[in-house]
């Protein structure tokens, strides 16, 4: 039997074309794409940060009990800085204004009364050779000389400055607040810089995106505390430390300072948690030095830093 040729089509008749289906998507399309996204927010990025590294401000990220803000920070020479005024904070709160009128009375309390003359010329004499003893020996002299270098290197010396304004700092909760205040050219204390009329010309709500070296979780530290040593967070401890230090000094609150000042409880913590993130036999004595450290005792001394920072914070919406 003779095998039939295929019929061929039609002339009239138009021939299927393979490619008149669906197209498929290029497999390159969307990772370009997803590329050229993250190629666009690094170059974002790297823009924001090329305004904070120029200016010397950073944003900065503190979540409290109340909630969580942004707000500026920037180190400077302390002889550069006028600190921030805290006057009327201080006058609005009973507690210290309590104890400033008893401090008054005490040193009126000290003033010695003498009736007799002669038991006075006595003090008076006494005194004045006192007084020339110690200007005439070298020690005083030297001791003089070591305070006047101390006050220059003081002076020369990069202290924290805060978006804060007469002793309260200003959280804001959102990027664009933020901004908003700041091109407002409302009062604060960061407006003595040299570099601020050029940060609230250029700065956007986009730039305000913290450095993870530069948010602070002070609202979980005593809950962390409490937790006990086998759950204690030394990266969340440390930088609470650092941010809470800087603000204690940049708000003036001597209080804060003290509990945190070399040799305290609190100080000890803070060191013995730096070694104990260090390896070796550093790493090995730091965590021993933790398990003496009170839990109870390092909860309640925090949750006092906490509780004096959070009642100098005026929250911006």
């Amino acid at each position: 039997m003779a095998r039939q040729s295929p019929q061929r089509p039609d002339a009239d008749e138009p021939e299927l074309d393979d490619t008149t289906g669906p197209t498929e998507p290029d497999a390159t399309t969307e990772p370009a794409a997803a590329a050229e996204a993250d190629a666009s927010g690094d170059a974002d990025a790297g823009a924001s940060r090329a305004l904070w590294d120029e200016l010397r401000i950073d944003p900065v990220e503190i979540a409290l009990p109340a909630g969580t803000g942004y707000t500026l920070r920037a180190y400077r020479p302390a002889g550069e800085l006028t600190p921030t005024d805290v006057a009327e904070r201080d006058a609005d709160d009973p507690f210290l204004a309590r104890r400033q009128v008893v401090e008054a009375e005490d040193d009126e309390n000290e003033d010695v009364v003498i009736l007799d003359e002669e038991v006075a010329r006595e003090f008076a004499e006494s005194d004045d050779e006192e007084k020339r003893a110690k200007g005439a020996t070298a020690d005083a002299e030297a001791k003089e000389e070591a305070t006047e270098e101390s006050a220059e290197k003081a002076d020369d010396e990069e202290v924290p400055v805060f978006l804060t304004h007469r002793g309260r700092l200003l959280l804001f909760k959102t990027p664009e607040s933020l901004v908003s205040f700041v091109r407002s050219g409302a009062p604060n204390d960061l407006s003595q810089l040299d570099s601020w009329n050029d940060l609230s010309e250029r700065v956007e709500p986009a730039d305000i995106a913290p450095l993870d070296e530069d948010v602070y979780e002070l609202d979980l530290v005593v809950e962390n505390l409490r937790g006990g040593h086998d759950t204690w967070d030394p990266t969340l401890l440390i930088e609470a430390g650092e941010v809470a230090r800087d603000l204690a000094y940049a708000l003036r609150l001597p209080a804060v300072l003290d509990m945190l000042s070399a040799g305290s409880s609190l100080d000890d913590l803070d060191e013995a948690l730096r070694a104990s993130v260090n390896g070796g036999i550093g790493g090995f004595l730091g965590r021993r030095r933790l398990k003496k450290i009170g839990a109870q005792t390092a909860s309640l001394g925090w949750r006092t830093i906490v509780g004096k920072i959070s009642a100098v914070v005026d929250w911006r919406d």
